[in-house]
């Protein structure tokens, strides 16, 4: 009997171990590449330092600056807000219906997927500046087709009331990489849900509102969190667009030179926090936005989680 239970001990011990073992790289990893930054963040965030002498403590005062004494991260923040709220459900909308337009081809499909796709492989830096170019207002090929139709174009990224659609629309024109991922999730809806909800006399909302939808919501719950999150740190479009549309390149250390052009209408948080760290060397301050920004995006996970469970009946 004694021997048996050792022999259970030491199995449950070689099958932790094995256990420990897999796992052990990943915990690894989020421990030196998340819990560590993350508490380094919150320390900082209470003291005044340059990265060359020990950090002094201040306490509050640096969240007292962010989230009062400074306006112009409470612009990047509402802006960084319309951008999420905007682009994510574009993004969405736009992928999901290129993809059900793409599978209810019948012909050429491979061929106008390879097209949709084609955008989203071009480097985000290299997309930006021909974008910026197509839209460019007086000698850009847009602007100059609508005035043979008799139409004013906009200024796109030269005008603060269009510069957050002109982005809009860039990231619509890279919705190829979403797009492959809803086609994949379409294909694999079982035909015989939809066989028995036409038997049920289902029409084609019905059919996509209670077969579809359900059916591709973890994709739908991925896509949206990662939207979300990635549009909570949107840096390089922003920046890039405004740097080209002002006609001021920079790179380096004046590249915050031009954040937010024109009047701040492009001016996103993570590219606020960048320009309190880097240009005005407020590195607590940066830190301080640097938390917000991960309990912002920790919140939204967490309700977009119980809200998809909701919707899917997960929840129940």
């Amino acid at each position: 009997m004694a021997s048996a239970v050792l022999k259970g001990g030491a199995g449950r011990i070689r099958r932790s171990l094995v256990t420990l073992t897999f796992i052990g790289p990943a915990l690894l990893g989020l421990a030196i590449f998340l819990i560590y930054p993350l508490i380094a963040a919150i320390y900082f965030s209470f003291t005044r330092f340059d990265m060359f002498n020990p950090p002094v403590w201040v306490g509050l005062d640096f969240w007292k600056y962010v989230l009062f004494d400074d306006p112009t991260v409470r612009i990047a923040a509402k802006n960084t807000l319309v951008f999420v709220v905007l682009m994510v459900p574009a993004r969405m909308v736009g992928a999901l219906l290129t993809a059900m337009l793409l599978n209810a081809m019948k012909r050429s499909r491979s061929i106008y997927r390879t097209l949709f796709y084609l955008p989203a492989l071009a480097p985000p830096v290299t997309a930006t500046i021909a974008f910026v170019l197509l839209l460019k207002p007086g000698t850009g090929p847009v602007n100059t087709l609508l005035a043979k139709l008799g139409i004013e174009g906009p200024g796109w990224f030269n005008d603060p009331n269009w510069a957050k659609a002109s982005l809009t629309l860039l990231a619509l024109w890279g919705v190829g990489d979403l797009m492959i991922i809803f086609v994949a999730a379409l294909l694999d809806v079982p035909q015989d849900l939809y066989e028995a909800a036409s038997l049920d006399g289902a029409n084609r909302w019905q059919k996509f509102r209670f077969v579809t939808l359900p059916t591709i919501s973890p994709v739908l719950l991925f896509a949206t969190i990662t939207g979300v999150i990635g549009t909570l740190n949107y840096f390089t479009q922003a920046a890039v667009a405004g740097s080209v549309a002002s006609g001021q390149v920079t790179s380096g250390s004046g590249i915050a030179g031009t954040f937010g052009y024109p009047e701040n209408s492009t001016l996103t948080y993570p590219m606020r926090l960048y320009s309190i760290g880097f240009s005005n060397n407020l590195f607590g301050a940066a830190n301080v936005m640097a938390v917000i920004l991960f309990v912002v995006s920790m919140g939204a996970t967490l309700i977009l989680l119980r809200r998809f469970k909701a919707f899917t009946g997960g929840g129940r």
